[in-house]
């Protein structure tokens, strides 16, 4: 029977190698959970959080089975894992994503200069309560805002810039989830307010937060349009992996 582990940290073993920080997360017991199937001894485990899903330790067809419903991202350590998630789900669909590496040296007068470079008509705000509750019911920035649950554990724990204009939020890079020394990013904008440096700006804005309350902003790339907006603001990238996607 598949359980959340009680004390999350008995299952960090089953992550040796992570780089995932919402592994690290789960792990910490800050947000989402570690799903085992044996409390005592762990010998798999499945970190959750949002709509992603991370693997680690012996593969286990219970765990892979025991995906909520919804769509999920599932990320397997190594090509055991990888097989045991395509024969439960075959219509899993595999695609690449890119970590930064969390070593990156932020050159902050860059930084400032991109988060200042927005085109006339448009500010930066501070995602605070108010914004939260606008993020939160808006299909397009909801996602940067709502594994905290609350406006209040979003206020404490999470981080976000938002990008208005005319009173209303164009573009937001905010928190997808925190851990102890950071957060991992999340960063969207209208589809017709795009190319205009309102994603830059507002990512350079929060790196900069964070950098001031010494948290480390962490960024994982989808695609190539993330990872050249990461490594415009001072990101550097390791190898690639694969997670798969699960409707």
């Amino acid at each position: 029977m598949v359980k959340i582990l009680k004390d999350a940290a008995k299952a960090e073993k089953l992550f040796p190698a992570r780089t995932d920080s919402l592994v690290d997360s789960c792990l910490q017991g800050v947000m989402g959970a570690v799903c085992v199937t044996d409390e005592e001894d762990p010998r798999s485990a499945a970190a959750m959080l949002g709509s992603f899903i991370i693997y680690g330790g012996e593969p286990s067809r219970e765990l892979v089975l025991a995906k909520p419903a919804g769509g999920f991202s599932l990320t397997p350590p190594d090509e055991e894992w990888a097989k045991l998630i395509v024969s439960c789900f075959p219509g899993a669909v595999r695609y690449p994503r890119r970590a930064a590496d969390r070593n990156a040296r932020f050159d902050r007068a860059k930084l400032r200069s991109i988060a200042g470079s927005l085109p006339a008509g448009y500010e930066l705000r501070r995602i605070d309560a108010e914004l939260y509750r606008i993020c939160l019911n808006d299909p397009v920035f909801a996602d940067g805002v709502k594994n905290f649950g609350t406006e209040e554990r979003y206020c404490e724990l999470g981080r976000g810039i938002a990008v208005l204009k005319n009173g209303r939020i164009v573009s937001a890079c905010s928190s997808y989830s925190r851990y102890r020394e950071g957060i991992e990013t999340e960063v969207d904008t209208l589809e017709e307010e795009r190319r205009k440096g309102l994603a830059s700006a507002a990512s350079a804005a929060l790196i900069l937060l964070c950098l001031d309350e010494g948290l480390y902003p962490c960024w994982d790339a989808a695609n190539g349009v993330s990872v050249r907006l990461a490594e415009k603001l001072g990101y550097t990238f390791g190898g690639e992996y694969s997670s798969y996607w699960i409707e």
